[in-house]
């Protein structure tokens, strides 16, 4: 079951729920019975390597080129 992060508008505390997505929209009531709440947009941050890419070769550095030109004469 998703969670989905609330934040009250009256005390300014932040809270989770545990709800069905069907419920996402549904109004929440803060743990201090305050029900003036908004639901945060919140980000996932996906790591391990379940499902992963293969990695990708580290990009080399540029070449060391001369002068303000990169290289070329400068007139």
């Amino acid at each position: 079951m998703p969670t989905y992060a609330y934040r009250c508008r009256e005390c300014t505390e932040s809270f989770e729920l545990n709800r069905p997505m069907s419920e996402s929209s549904a109004p929440a009531t803060c743990p201090d019975g305050h029900q003036d709440t908004v639901k945060l947009l919140t980000t996932v941050a996906l790591t391990g390597k379940a499902g992963a890419s293969p990695a990708l070769p580290a990009a080399q550095p540029a070449a060391p080129a001369g002068g303000c030109c990169g290289g070329g004469c400068c007139g």
